[in-house]
């Protein structure tokens, strides 16, 4: 490849900057910007019902829940990546930017077709080198399934799970989810 041919890279200030002026959302990494596809209602129905469960849980304690327009800031040896999950939750008090947190304890991305295969391999890599980050959760939005990854130690525990009263249980958030609330008004099949 040419020195014509290879995309500009983008600086992290560069993007910040661009980001707050822009309209839509886009991801960064390592230096190239990304447009995000749009949602559809289901996959917005979801995501509000994550937040809509977790907020009056999370009220008392220092940990806050963030929808889709608040950035994850992950910094690594070799690069640098902003992504937007669905849902964040972070709880530590320095970790205080207006637009990013670097520190979050819970993650949720719900699948799309367009997303999928990003957000169970190069979201999960990336998710799982955050110290802070206990818990990765996937959500199906064409089934009732979830698939919840949980730091044990230096690996990560993968559950299933599929039934109306499976519980999403995050102790130290002081915060618990059933898949029947997650899903509650989505139709299947």
């Amino acid at each position: 490849m040419s020195a014509a041919e290879q995309p500009k890279l983008f600086s992290v200030e560069e993007y910040l900057r661009d980001e707050e002026m822009r309209g839509s959302r886009h991801e960064y990494l390592g230096g190239t910007i990304h447009a995000m596809a749009g949602g559809n209602r289901r996959h917005n129905e979801i995501i509000s019902s994550i937040f809509a469960l977790l907020r009056p849980q999370l009220r008392e304690g220092t940990c806050k829940a963030y929808i889709e327009t608040v950035k994850l800031h992950i910094k690594t040896s070799l690069s640098e990546f902003f992504y937007y999950p669905d849902v964040m939750v972070g709880c530590d008090p320095a970790d205080s930017h207006d637009y990013f947190l670097e520190k979050p304890s819970i993650l949720f991305e719900v699948l799309s077709p367009s997303t999928e295969s990003i957000d169970r391999r190069e979201k999960l890599l990336a998710y799982q080198t955050i110290p802070s980050l206990g818990h990765y959760v996937i959500v199906a939005q064409e089934e009732r399934r979830i698939e919840w990854l949980q730091r044990e130690g230096n690996s990560w525990k993968v559950s299933a799970l599929t039934q109306p009263e499976d519980r999403l249980e995050f102790p130290a958030q002081g915060a618990s989810l059933t898949l029947a609330e997650i899903y509650e008004g989505i139709a299947f099949g």
